[in-house]
């Protein structure tokens, strides 16, 4: 889980951000707001005595992508987790999010955005769009992902990149269908938590909404998630988040299509599956969701 450190830290890079945005504003815009990579290596599944492997995906625009393949630690697998992570430093330091699972028996996939990690070239909205769809197909073409149930679990920024893969995905009837998708902490939309952020600082506070005109607007959360439905999705969000404030997660429930569901937690920021609870909240989820017909 994220420490107290790195979410002081989360803080002060937003603020640098919107300097870095303000500066830069004719030239590039303001998705720096969004991504924050690093190469470092916080954690290997290994010593987390996790079997693994290193998986190397080859996107369609030439870059390479860097992910690990964590199987259940006993077959047949309940099914498969794809996690998609926050925006800070790269899979590595988000791996104790998701390394409970494989011992509950699912299968967990994570890779990392082009820039974070081992993945090469330079982060942005719509190149990070086409990462986690590259991955999503490589899952698709696993022998392992045949029959087993699929979910998406995406944190902070994953979750919003996640709401605008599963929308479209579902909405062209894509394989493999996703049997249910899990928003953590997940903002309502990019243009909507960057005004939050520049609204925040007053050398940006004049000039919050030309700046947030320069994302695009056509991935916004609120208003992709419906298209979600039929799958079913669980919206996760804390009281207590202090990066990402709760209203974000209200808002995405409400414009969620049914069936759908709301998980009121009190942790901080990215910090849901330190408390066993909501652990077993979402394992509930994903139980409830095998074989469920209104998802095929």
């Amino acid at each position: 889980m994220e420490s107290r450190s790195p979410r002081l830290f989360l803080n002060t890079r937003w603020l640098s951000a919107t300097l870095l945005c303000f500066l830069t504003l004719a030239q590039a815009g303001c998705s720096s707001l969004f991504f924050y990579p690093d190469k470092a290596t916080y954690i290997t599944p290994d010593r987390l005595n996790l079997a693994y492997q290193d998986v190397f995906l080859n996107t369609a625009d030439g870059e390479r992508l860097h992910g690990w393949w964590l199987p259940a630690a006993a077959e047949p697998a309940k099914g498969t987790v794809y996690y998609l992570h926050g925006n800070a430093q790269n899979v590595s330091a988000h791996l104790l999010n998701v390394a409970w699972l494989p011992e509950k028996g699912y299968n967990v996939f994570t890779l990392d955005y082009r820039g974070y990690g081992q993945s090469t070239g330079a982060p942005d909205i719509e190149g990070a769009l086409h990462d986690i769809e590259t991955g999503l197909r490589w899952l698709g073409n696993q022998q392992h992902s045949t029959n087993a149930p699929l979910y998406l679990l995406g944190q902070s920024l994953g979750g919003a990149l996640g709401i605008a893969l599963a929308s479209e995905w579902s909405q062209r009837n894509e394989q493999p269908h996703l049997d249910g998708v899990i928003l953590d902490g997940t903002f309502s939309g990019f243009r909507a938590i960057a005004r939050e952020k520049l609204d925040a600082f007053w050398l940006t506070w004049p000039l919050q909404i030309p700046l947030s005109w320069t994302i695009p607007d056509e991935y916004e959360g609120k208003n992709k998630i419906a298209g979600i439905s039929p799958v079913p999705v669980m919206i996760i969000h804390s009281k207590r988040d202090g990066i990402i404030p709760f209203r974000h997660g209200a808002t995405l429930y409400v414009a969620a299509e049914e069936p759908k569901q709301f998980l009121q937690t009190d942790t901080p920021h990215a910090a849901t599956f330190v408390i066993p609870a909501y652990r077993n909240s979402v394992l509930e989820f994903l139980e409830s969701r095998k074989s469920n017909p209104e998802t095929h």
